[in-house]
């Protein structure tokens, strides 16, 4: 499961500066669950684009199945599907990439995600893998805005290329053999002033 970080607000509800909003209270999830289909609007792109530094974003949507968990819990499941047009790193020019990142991720309220319970009367420290850790869910009210938004920048090619890109090496000296020729060059320039001066 793709790490969000404990430290996302997109579990809380709270007033953050988020391009995409789409906040879902635990209340409006019925005990058979509630499929979303979410499109972003261009003004939201735009500011997606800004943030992820990408030249723009012309489609992002998501699908996203809400089920109820027990302890309070929230699950999400779907899928974040974006065009995204970048800056090819070879030949400069644009280029749009086609992005699908599945999503899976399980929102606890810190109480129920602890990591100890008591076993025989006493609490006991049980490990559990980062991978399969719980999102924090502060308050009753998680972001899909904020979840689609993170899984389509976790998405983004940190180096896009076109497929027919190729890189080019500067041009090398006529003597690679030698790269330090012109220092050996003058050293041996210095050697012959002195040799003409001593005679």
């Amino acid at each position: 499961m793709p790490q969000t970080g404990r430290s996302s607000e997109h579990g809380t509800g709270a007033a953050v500066a988020a391009p995409w909003s789409v906040p879902v209270r635990r209340a409006d999830v019925p005990e058979t669950g509630r499929h979303f289909d979410l499109a972003a609007d261009a003004a939201v792109r735009a500011a997606i684009a800004r943030l992820a530094g990408v030249v723009e974003v012309p489609q992002l949507a998501a699908s996203f199945d809400v089920t109820l968990q027990a302890r309070g819990g929230l699950r999400v499941q779907g899928q974040v599907s974006a065009i995204v047009t970048q800056t090819c790193v070879i030949t400069v020019e644009p280029i749009d990439n086609a992005i699908e990142e599945p999503v899976d991720l399980v929102f606890m309220p810190p109480s129920a995600a602890a990591r100890s319970a008591p076993i025989g009367g006493e609490a006991t420290e049980v490990e559990v893998p980062a991978e399969d850790e719980p999102e924090l869910l502060l308050g009753d009210t998680l972001d899909l805005g904020v979840i689609a938004t993170e899984f389509l920048m976790l998405g983004i090619d940190p180096y896009p290329r076109k497929p027919d890109a190729v890189f080019e090496a500067p041009a090398t000296p006529d003597n690679p053999g030698r790269p330090f020729a012109a220092l050996a060059a003058l050293k041996d320039s210095a050697g012959k002033k002195k040799h003409e001066g001593d005679t």
